[in-house]
């Protein structure tokens, strides 16, 4: 997730011919095979040269495709149930909110109009984009220089909303440019950066960083020792996460394809959130065409969120709060409404009475007046 306003398939309708009753191919047979050709071999080695390879690319079409639309059907399956009563606001929500909050573009009217907006909601925490970290680890004060201003007038018109300080960077793990968390020098300068937005008073700090590779231990180093500082601080740790394997090993078998492996193992997402006081899944760019579609992953995601998330670690579920049709995201199926009932149905089933729960909004910038009244209808009530 970068601060922006924010499974494809062919198929061909195309039949082989009908191969010889009494010599059916065995294989691509070798030009100019006279074996079976009645005439000159050349030409029926061609024929049956051209109907094994319609052939081979038919199998090929359906080994890709099959498993794809069963995994499709499954999260239609899955939209589909009973909501449990109750699986509404834990009052533990929060908002990514751009950086126009801390750079001196919003005024004390605008932060009004936040309280306004977000009175009656579940929303308790803010995270303000306060970076990004630079390819170093270090964050220049100059990235943030109206947050004391902020975080007090959200104290005076928001009492008991926490203000933290949203960061992050790229990181050097699919290109040669970005932050490399490999370096102990890069890891040692975000934990002193963290010490720097703490002492400006942020209540806590939240780190994006993108794109993580599944099982990365650098990563479990630093937040071993953000956590460290944290809690001396009696302040929040907390991190956007990628999506969980939404079939086992899948990120493996993606970043073989791709060279992006995207999702996290369901294992390594529990490691991350074992190590850290709030984790918000970025459940959003899934891929999927459809709002059921969608809405059954975000209830798979749901689902396999909690079973890893010990229950003293609040859990927040990415909301889209931003309309973009580009690869990975159609606007018209990754709605505010489908993720919410895919949300509850993954509680309901799964862990209908965790308290530490929540959705994230992202991001406020992009928001329309449809997204918020879904948000209030569907999950605040």
């Amino acid at each position: 997730m970068t601060e922006h306003a924010g499974g494809t398939g062919t198929g061909r309708d195309e039949r082989p011919e009908v191969a010889d009753a009494d010599v059916p191919p065995q294989g691509p047979p070798a030009p100019g095979d006279e074996s079976s050709t009645g005439g000159t071999g050349s030409t029926g080695g061609r024929k049956k040269w051209a109907r094994w390879t319609r052939r081979t690319a038919l199998a090929l079409v359906l080994l890709l495709v099959l498993p794809t639309l069963a995994a499709e059907i499954a999260l239609r399956v899955n939209y589909t149930g009973d909501l449990v009563d109750g699986t509404h606001t834990r009052n533990q929500d929060a908002i990514w909110l751009g950086h126009a909050w801390v750079d001196g573009r919003k005024t004390d009217a605008d932060v009004t109009a936040l309280a306004r907006r977000l009175k009656g909601t579940g929303i308790r925490d803010l995270y303000v984009h306060s970076g990004p970290l630079e390819h170093d680890g270090t964050l220049p004060e100059a990235d943030y220089p109206r947050a004391t201003w902020l975080i007090e007038s959200v104290h005076r018109a928001l009492p008991g909303v926490r203000v933290q300080a949203w960061l992050g960077d790229k990181l050097a793990t699919e290109s040669p440019d970005g932050l490399r968390l490999q370096r102990a020098a890069t890891r040692t300068a975000i934990v002193a950066s963290t010490r720097q937005i703490l002492d400006a008073g942020f209540e806590g700090a939240h780190f994006d960083l993108e794109p993580l590779h599944s099982g990365d231990r650098d990563y479990l180093d630093l937040l071993d020792r953000l956590h460290d500082v944290t809690e001396s601080r009696n302040a929040q740790l907390s991190v956007a996460a990628h999506q969980i394997d939404p079939l086992p090993a899948f990120h493996s078998f993606w970043g073989t394809v791709t060279n992006h492996p995207k999702w996290w193992s369901q294992a390594y997402f529990g490691q991350v959130a074992r190590r850290v006081d709030q984790i918000a899944v970025m459940s959003y760019d899934t891929m999927q065409p459809l709002q059921s579609l969608y809405g059954g992953y975000v209830a798979q995601q749901t689902s396999l969120a909690l079973e890893v998330t010990p229950d003293s670690t609040d859990l927040l579920m990415g909301l889209p709060f931003y309309h973009e049709n580009r690869f990975g995201h159609r606007g018209s199926a990754e709605t505010v409404p489908a993720a919410v009932r895919g949300v509850r149905l993954g509680l309901s089933r799964t862990d209908a009475d965790r308290a530490n729960f929540g959705v994230a909004l992202y991001v406020d910038f992009a928001a329309t007046e449809a997204d918020w009244t879904a948000y209030r209808e569907g999950w605040v009530r």
